[in-house]
């Protein structure tokens, strides 16, 4: 099982209530899709074992790295390329359409993005999209959710932070 976050925005408030569904779920790793925005937000996914991509919103990228490094988690900069239980899994913040028509048409099983703030489970062709939505403070609370994905079974769940 893997953990699916994106768009925090700073919102301690969601991270920690995130963080507390994802160790409830025992998550391998989690995926960050990017924006986080402030450096000093990352201690708070602490307990978790984080992979992170960066968004158009994230400030100070390299104390973002710095920092990603100093609790011994990945940071692949803007995309992200794994093999999860032998599927394809590309990240990238979705803020690019050029990058983003690259990226679907790689051949992912599953293809990870965040900026819409809009929850999203679709198919595109054979690759499977997901989006977790957002936790801008401004957002509508309905987005405020995180994925769990077991990737051996294909099987995704959505999680409401606010419930």
């Amino acid at each position: 099982m893997i953990g699916i976050i994106s768009d925090t925005h700073d919102n301690v408030t969601n991270i920690k209530k995130a963080v507390e569904l994802f160790k409830k779920n025992k998550v391998e790793f989690v995926i960050h899709a990017g924006d986080i925005v402030a450096p000093a937000t990352i201690k708070f996914f602490e307990g978790l074992n984080m992979k992170f991509i960066f968004g158009n919103c994230d400030g100070d990228r390299a104390l973002i790295e710095e920092f990603v490094k100093k609790f011994g988690w990945e940071h692949h900069g803007r995309t992200m390329e794994l093999k999860h239980s032998g599927k394809k899994i590309g990240v990238f913040h979705g803020d690019n359409l050029i990058v983003q028509d690259k990226m679907l048409g790689a051949g992912y099983d599953y293809y990870i993005h965040g900026h819409t703030h809009t929850p999203e489970d679709c198919m595109h062709g054979k690759t499977r999209i997901l989006c977790p939505g957002g936790h801008y403070l401004g957002d509508e609370k309905d987005t405020n959710k995180i994925m769990v994905l077991d990737v051996e079974k294909d099987k995704l769940f959505f999680l409401d932070v606010n419930q």
